[in-house]
């Protein structure tokens, strides 16, 4: 498969994920609004969401940066990394990102922010000392990626819509153990209706954080596969950035200031040493082997 392929492919399989997502969220509102026999339920979650939504998505660079500990990079002190972001920038044809760095040796990096124009690539000390020139360039080729293809936008919105149905089921699970809920639709006539209503409701409230969860990192997966494509797209030299992953898996230190809420950013998964339960399902990104592979193909 071309790298043309793998980004088309890859996104129409972003495009599937989200509907998924969207329509559970959805169905979650609609049977709680059924149970509550009010609509006026999910006006007030819409009004909630929608708020919430664009608080986060607007302050999403300086949220994330903040929880890193990234600090901006000095023009003057990394100059090389500067002149690669702008170099990879011009190829692009996106502005020039705000660079920063996490002083941590560990070799990891990743891209933040709403679009092209608010963005920000962020590296971290030890892919400037044990990174060369060419591994530096496919790194930063790959976060350049990631903001040319919108999947820093795609990135925060699923991790926005994963906070959304947590805070939904969390809510409806707490109002079926404090009880109170189907008690304003008595009788017969809407009695087998809003138990029916309960057994869904209560089904929806377990599995939709799992599946938001599941949904967000095969999304994370996906376009970290698409950024590969795209960085040798940018830089015509797969080597680059199959070498600079290479030395990443073999590096086992962790990053220390990585966390669950921002693993998924990264290029490769900071989290090291790990034990996760059902790997392929629960990983935030794919198999650093078989992005080499890839790469190697085209």
């Amino acid at each position: 498969m071309s790298f043309y392929d793998q980004i088309s492919a890859n996104r129409r399989t972003t495009i599937f994920l989200f509907a998924i997502f969207f329509f559970m969220l959805l169905a979650l509102g609609v049977v709680i609004s059924i149970i509550f026999d009010s609509f006026l339920f999910l006006l007030i979650f819409v009004i909630f969401a929608v708020v919430y939504i664009i608080a986060s998505y607007y302050n999403s660079d300086k949220i994330i940066t903040s929880i890193s500990g990234a600090k901006p990079a000095s023009e003057q002190k990394y100059k090389q990394l500067h002149n690669v972001v702008e170099e990879m920038s011009l190829a692009s044809g996106i502005p020039k990102p705000k660079v920063y760095i996490i002083e941590d040796t560990a070799i990891n990096a990743f891209a933040t922010g709403r679009d092209p124009k608010h963005s920000v690539i962020c590296v971290t000390a030890g892919c400037l000392t044990r990174l060369n020139r060419a591994e530096l360039t496919g790194v930063v080729a790959h976060e350049m990626s990631h903001i040319k293809n919108y999947d820093i936008r795609v990135m925060t919105m699923a991790a926005i819509l994963v906070g959304i149905a947590v805070l939904l089921s969390d809510f409806l699970l707490r109002m079926f153990l404090f009880g109170g809920i189907g008690r304003s639709r008595g009788g017969k006539e809407g009695g087998v209706f809003v138990i029916a209503a309960i057994a869904v409701g209560l089904i929806l409230a377990i599995l939709t954080p799992v599946i938001a969860q599941l949904i967000k990192l095969a999304i994370s997966r996906k376009r970290e596969y698409l950024a590969d494509a795209s960085a040798v797209q940018l830089t015509r030299y797969p080597q680059g950035l199959a070498s600079a992953l290479n030395k990443i898996d073999q590096d086992k230190e962790p990053l220390e200031a990585a966390n669950k809420a921002t693993s998924h950013l990264y290029i490769a998964n900071p989290l090291k040493g790990q034990k996760i339960l059902m790997k392929g399902l629960f990983s935030t990104h794919p198999p650093i082997k078989d992005r080499i592979a890839k790469l190697k193909k085209m």
